[in-house]
């Protein structure tokens, strides 16, 4: 057996019932209800067809660090495609994914869709506040949803989502179990169905409509909120949207509660949408059934009081249980509606929304969309009386009506004889309709007055159609048919400049431009692939040349005229120039790459930024005496655009030579490689003389010779500055390692460390030092820079050291030698 909540509480009678039922305790202890619709809030059901009392949201929705975030603001009304009306008669139609009825079959009148279905990242919201009546401390309400999302198989936080939140404003609490939220893909979804129509690659999921009841027992004075929001996907590409309706007939929540004297059978029909239903008598005792109609044959006694307990899908509402007593009044009224008529067997919508229930039976079937729905539609051939039987769906309280549906017809068609559009002078047009009872010709929406023949001629531009009437009542409009007329403009414009220079030109274009009939349309072609159609243009060209302007004037599709104008832009003179580093005393390379202006001289005018001045194209080269930094420059002009005169500067960068150093020299063992080193201090090196080196433009050449010999290095910049270095190279007749017997290392700048030198020596593998008792003062894999007869800081004492080389020879073969030399203090 469910749970379910306990009818009576200190003596007190609780019974929920849809937004607001009010219960009583009678003497004899049994539940009844009162109608109270008048307590219910203006329009929370959307029962008038607007978003009234409703606060309608619009923002965007975001997804960062794990976390959802809806943004909403007041849009100040319900915004088109993001707030939706629909009316349950005669009805929205099915939703294109669900196929479920986008009107909520609860038997509202209206229901609202929140959000589209065009991505985008878009949010929605709409809210609700209202106060409970400080006497009612029973308090019921129930929401209806449905929702669509695509599946874009996000993290959660990032897909399209609906948002449901119920608020106690008063105490500022969440009613938790009243609020959730729902997304595509997650764990779980009770109710969800795969949509077979997604309409592209990504999967949609739907959920049919489903109710929540939310309990505000004893919330009596305090002020609660409903809020609805919906998102789509936070990277905005997929969408997410519900629909939603709020109930409001307190006195008709229970379908069949009120029954009919004569019925045979009643059937007690709970709340729509809920996952389970466990009915019971009024005192819990008895199990009277498990599903959303309790059916009662014969009827049950007047008074019988009933519970149910409606279970919500998991996770999705609150479990609640709604009580209501069993009478025997129920009213019956049939209603086919006023008599009316169809013209060209357009059908027409007869009857009155349906009650909850009733059942309906129309006579004759000819005609009629269906027989046994409240409001078919009807499309008789000739006039035919229709009569509705309403009755009970227990059978009892049967009631009848009739209506007149008369039938016409009328031939809607329109003939167009010429053209509808066309120049004065030159065309014409001729409306023409079938004959018919009465016509009316309108333009634009306005009655023509005396227009009421069979045909019409037009002599204005406007939009026209016929109005048809027939003694039978039918009443047509033909379709509309525009009419253009107008008369040939004069095409016109001035300037007031035609020849400009490139530099800072703007050409203004006047139209003067005139037309008896019809609005004047403009388009301007500049001539350099530009296309304007303002009045007026104002326009600059980034191209010296000539070009042709020309404006084409309409005053419709037909009507048009065109002038043509040459305008020039002259080519302005721009400088350029390359003037690369220097070297003082040496002239400067400068390389004028002005580009002739064809036709027009160019003046030149240089300043090298030493006190040198020029005007021709190309200047003698400037000599700078000493170095820095200058700021050459070159203006131009030309004849015919002598100002702006244009400057282009440069820094140019006068460098002087280094001075030229002596090379410690070198020992060569005859025969085998020695590599020598330049200084890097240029762009390029050249050694003489260059017979015995393997490449004398390098800066590493390698020497192998016989003989003694003094290279001089010429190494210059890429400013053309020079600087000479000299390198001795000395030739011994083999490879040769020495190492002095003694040093004194006391800083004077004089055999202050202990190393090798090395003749015909490529790479030294090791040169190591001990004491005499064998422990490793110092090790390194060069000549350099040496020991300096401390150890780890510490000055060593005056003694005999060992020390050990190895190294490669310039011959590829390996020398090891050792010996010992005293350090002296």
């Amino acid at each position: 057996m469910p749970n379910f909540k306990p009818l009576y509480k200190n003596g007190i009678c609780f019974c929920g019932f849809l937004l607001q039922i009010l219960f009583t305790t009678l003497l004899t202890g049994v539940c009844y209800f009162t109608n109270s619709a008048q307590n219910c809030p203006p329009n929370i059901d959307f029962e008038t067809g607007t978003f009234n009392g409703w606060t309608c949201y619009t923002g965007f929705v975001s997804g960062d660090n794990g976390y959802n975030q809806i943004s909403l603001t007041p849009s100040g009304g319900p915004i088109a495609e993001r707030h939706t009306m629909y009316s349950a008669f005669p009805g929205a139609g099915l939703d294109e994914y669900g196929y479920f009825p986008v009107n909520c079959p609860n038997g509202s009148g209206h229901s609202i869709r929140l959000g589209n279905n065009q991505g985008g990242g878009q949010a929605e919201g709409i809210s609700y506040e209202f106060i409970i009546p400080a006497n009612q401390n029973v308090y019921n309400l129930i929401y209806n949803y449905a929702v669509v999302f695509q599946d874009p198989t996000h993290e959660p936080y990032q897909q399209p989502r609906m948002e449901i939140e119920i608020t106690n404003v008063t105490d500022n609490t969440v009613i938790n179990c009243s609020s959730f939220t729902f997304f595509p893909n997650g764990s779980p979804l009770p109710g969800f169905v795969l949509s077979d129509n997604p309409g592209g690659d990504t999967p949609v999921w739907f959920k049919d409509w489903s109710a929540v009841s939310i309990n505000l027992d004893g919330n009596a004075g305090k002020k609660i909120r409903l809020f609805f929001k919906t998102a789509d996907c936070s990277f905005k590409r997929h969408f997410g949207y519900a629909y939603i309706d709020v109930n409001s007939e307190c006195s008709s929540s229970f379908i069949g509660a009120s029954f009919c004297p004569d019925d045979t059978t009643v059937n007690v029909i709970a709340p729509y949408g809920y996952q389970n239903y466990w009915w019971y008598d009024s005192a819990f005792t008895h199990f009277l059934g498990s599903h959303q109609t309790l059916t009662f044959t014969p009827p049950p006694l007047v008074g019988t009081t009933v519970a149910v307990v409606l279970g919500p899908y998991n996770g999705y509402g609150c479990r609640d249980t709604l009580n209501v007593q069993l009478v025997n009044n129920l009213t019956v009224t049939a209603e086919a509606g006023r008599d009316t008529f169809t013209c060209n067997h357009n059908p027409v919508p007869i009857g009155t929304p349906p009650r909850p229930g009733l059942v309906y039976s129309w006579t004759p079937a000819s005609g009629l969309s269906n027989t046994t729905i409240s409001n078919p539609a009807a499309n008789p051939t000739i006039a035919t009386t229709y009569v509705v039987t309403t009755k009970s769906r227990g059978g009892g309280c049967v009631q009848t009506d009739t209506i007149l549906v008369k039938a016409g017809t009328v031939d809607e068609r329109l003939e167009v004889i010429g053209d509808p559009i066309y120049c004065l002078g030159n065309g014409s047009i001729l409306l023409k309709v079938h004959p018919t009872d009465s016509i009316q010709w309108f333009r634009d929406g306005i009655a023509i007055t005396g227009a009421n023949q069979i045909q019409y001629s037009p002599l204005q531009t406007g939009s026209y159609y016929a109005r048809l009437f027939s003694n039978t009542g039918c009443i047509m409009n033909t379709v509309a048919q525009e009419v253009n007329i107008a008369s040939i403009p004069v095409a016109g414009f001035i300037t007031d400049d035609a020849d400009q220079c490139l530099v800072g030109n703007k050409f203004s274009f006047t139209n003067t431009s005139s037309n008896a009939i019809g609005t004047m349309q403009f388009k301007w072609i500049l001539g350099d692939g530009t296309e304007m159609t303002t009045r007026d243009v104002v326009h600059s060209y980034t191209h010296a040349g000539t070009y042709k302007v020309k404006m084409i004037v309409r005053s419709n599709a037909i009507c048009a005229d065109s002038v043509e104008f040459n305008v020039q832009v002259k080519q302005n003179a721009f400088p350029e120039f390359i003037a690369k580093a220097g070297c003082i005393d040496l002239p400067l390379q400068v390389i004028n790459n002005t580009a002739d202006t064809v036709g027009s001289a160019i003046n030149y005018s240089w300043d090298f930024g030493n006190g040198q001045y020029s005007g021709i194209r190309n200047p003698p080269p400037p000599v700078y005496r000493s170095e820095g930094i200058y700021i050459v420059s070159l203006a131009v002009s030309t004849m015919e655009c002598p100002l702006p005169m244009l400057t282009i500067n440069q820094y140019v960068v006068i460098d002087k030579p280094k001075t030229g150093i002596n090379y410690p020299g070198k020992i060569a063992v005859i025969n085998l490689p020695l590599d020598l080193q330049a200084r890097q201090i240029g762009e390029t090196a050249l050694w003489r003389p260059a017979g015995s080196l393997d490449n004398p433009f390098s800066f590493t050449p390698v020497f192998r010779g016989v003989s003694e010999q003094l290279f001089t290095i010429e190494i210059k910049t890429s400013s053309g500055c020079t600087t000479i270095d000299t390198q001795l190279v000395k030739t011994v007749k083999e490879i040769a390692i020495y190492v002095p017997t003694g040093f004194t290392p006391d800083n004077d700048g004089m055999n202050d460390l202990l190393r090798p030198t090395l003749i015909g020596i490529r790479q030294v593998r090791y040169f190591k030092v001990f004491n005499r008792w064998g422990k490793l003062m110092y090790v390194m894999s060069s000549d350099r820079p040496g020991w300096d007869g401390t150890w780890k800081g510490i000055k060593q004492e005056m003694q005999a050291y060992i020390w050990v080389i190895e190294a490669i020879g310039a011959d590829g073969n390996i020398y090891n030698k050792k010996g010992s030399t005293i350090l002296i203090r």
